[in-house]
């Protein structure tokens, strides 16, 4: 039994700490897009501020074309924790259809003592009975 109970420890300590990951990646992915966000705003102003829009501009401005590689570096960034995101939601999957088994385990291999309570006829009789 103790065995039982260590298995279903590890295996919700497992679901738990899949969800405390995926949770963890979808704040990293939101956070990246505001920056890069910011990043987009600032290229936009620098464009508008020098007028040339052109990166391959000989006036194009350099801060933006800094800004522009950062946001591009974001994006590839944003598009690898999508795809391990994504990885990590199956994982969870996997993990909470393993604890779903392992409490079906333990649940079946779990005496369940159920309180003896005689029906309401009985204990209507019994009643009478006693007066």
């Amino acid at each position: 039994m103790r065995s039982r109970d260590s298995l279903l420890r590890l295996n919700r300590f497992r679901v738990e700490d899949c969800r405390r990951q995926v949770a963890d990646t979808d704040l990293m992915i939101q956070d990246l897009m505001r920056k890069h966000d910011d990043l987009d705003n600032h290229v936009k102003f620098e464009e508008q501020r020098t007028g040339v829009t052109d990166p391959n501009n000989v006036n194009y401005s350099m801060a933006a074309k800094s800004v522009r590689g950062r946001r591009d570096n974001i994006l590839k960034t944003v598009g690898e924790l999508r795809d391990q995101h994504e990885a990590m939601i199956e994982r969870l999957k996997e993990a909470e259809a393993d604890l779903r088994k392992v409490e079906l385990l333990v649940e079946k291999e779990t005496p369940t003592a159920k309180p003896h309570m005689p029906d309401l006829a009985g204990r209507m009789a019994a009643h009478a009975l006693s007066r």
